[in-house]
């Protein structure tokens, strides 16, 4: 699928701040709330972010737009705080007109998701959250302080440079597993996203905050993804905010990136989940006589697959190779009246399958 197609608008949060956003694709509208770093432009074909757009855009319109101090917007910015974050994002929404929409957020992103779907539960129909916390680095671990000042002045000294080494510090902390290519992209990203004094007061202001109270105020469904062995976030913050945030389902990912990377084996279980979660897959047929046109087998590959399981697990479950696997998925689509991956999760899910206790 291309990149979702690309018209730079703007917008003013409430202090005057230039917000940038765009929108891309079709069907009901998804809003990702800005990360920490982001350029509308060089995110297009970036090999790390671009893969993540082209998800998101595939069954919906897709709303992105870059945070106070970096990218499009308004590099100038004076306050951080998460409520002008929250501001900005609610900025972008009314200027977009949307009553009610799917909510996005990943790492920082994720936070103002939050407390945006805690201020707003008339608005947001769907909360998605990345590689989130329950209470920051410096709220819940002082001694932190020094490993901390340690990152801040890397940004400080390096950002600018043209020797790289700086940007890849950081770079190997978030995506350890990231390709030359990946790392290298967002190396420029972040040369290019915002200043060093930018980049180090908007991550400054995340870092002690405490979620404990905004987070059971959140009344949509909500997906929380964590990868398990998170250098940057703990694992068991992920699953602590899942657990504050009422009848949220936490995934947990095969993974040590901050946020997964569609060349590692946990993409798949990603984008399983998530397009699995998200509402706006059209005719899905009914349960009531297709599960007695399903065999045995075919009813343990659906359970295998609402997991969010790829063709290569499955078929090291059943002993079975990816291409039998492969070959009965397809029947089973066949069966289902489905033509896609994300319509079959959909249906198994609501059907019942993939609800064993195996996510975290």
């Amino acid at each position: 699928m291309a990149t979702p197609s690309h018209h730079v608008r703007f917008c003013a949060s409430r202090d005057g701040t230039r917000i940038a956003f765009t929108t891309g694709g079709a069907g009901p509208p998804l809003v990702r709330a800005a990360h920490w770093l982001s350029h509308l432009d060089y995110e297009r074909d970036c090999p790390l972010w671009g893969p993540w757009l082209k998800l998101l855009a595939r069954r919906h319109t897709l709303v992105r737009y870059d945070g106070r101090g970096c990218g499009l917007s308004d590099r100038e910015a004076a306050d951080f705080s998460l409520d002008r974050c929250v501001e900005d994002l609610e900025a972008v929404v009314d200027s977009c007109k949307l009553a009610r929409f799917v909510l996005f957020g990943a790492t920082i992103g994720g936070i103002t998701a939050l407390a945006y779907a805690a201020r707003h539960p008339d608005r947001v129909s769907h909360l998605v959250l990345i590689g989130g916390f329950a209470v920051s680095r410096m709220a819940r671990d002082p001694p932190l302080i020094e490993e901390t000042a340690l990152e801040l002045k890397a940004i400080d000294l390096g950002w600018s440079n043209d020797n790289p080494a700086y940007r890849q510090f950081i770079t190997s902390m978030l995506v350890p597993d990231a390709t030359s290519e990946q790392a290298h992209s967002h190396n420029e990203l972040m040369r290019i996203a915002a200043s060093p004094q930018s980049a180090i007061r908007r991550l400054r202001s995340f870092h002690y905050l405490d979620l404990r109270e905004i987070a059971p105020q959140v009344r949509c469904p909500t997906l929380v993804l964590h990868s398990r062995f998170d250098g940057r976030i703990p694992f068991e913050q992920g699953r602590a905010l899942a657990t504050l945030i009422p009848g949220a389902r936490f995934v947990a990912l095969d993974s040590r990136n901050h946020w997964v990377v569609d060349t590692e084996p946990a993409w798949a279980r990603f984008t399983a989940e998530i397009e699995g979660f998200l509402p706006g897959v059209p005719d899905m047929p009914s349960a009531a006589g297709v599960l007695d046109a399903l065999t045995p087998r075919e009813l343990q590959v659906i359970d295998l697959l609402a997991a969010g399981l790829d063709n290569g697990t499955i078929g090291q479950r059943l002993g079975i190779s990816a291409k039998t696997v492969r070959n009965r998925v397809s029947v089973i689509f066949d069966k289902l009246g489905v033509n896609s991956r994300p319509q079959a999760i959909v249906w198994a899910r609501d059907a019942g399958f993939g609800r064993k206790p195996s996510d975290a």
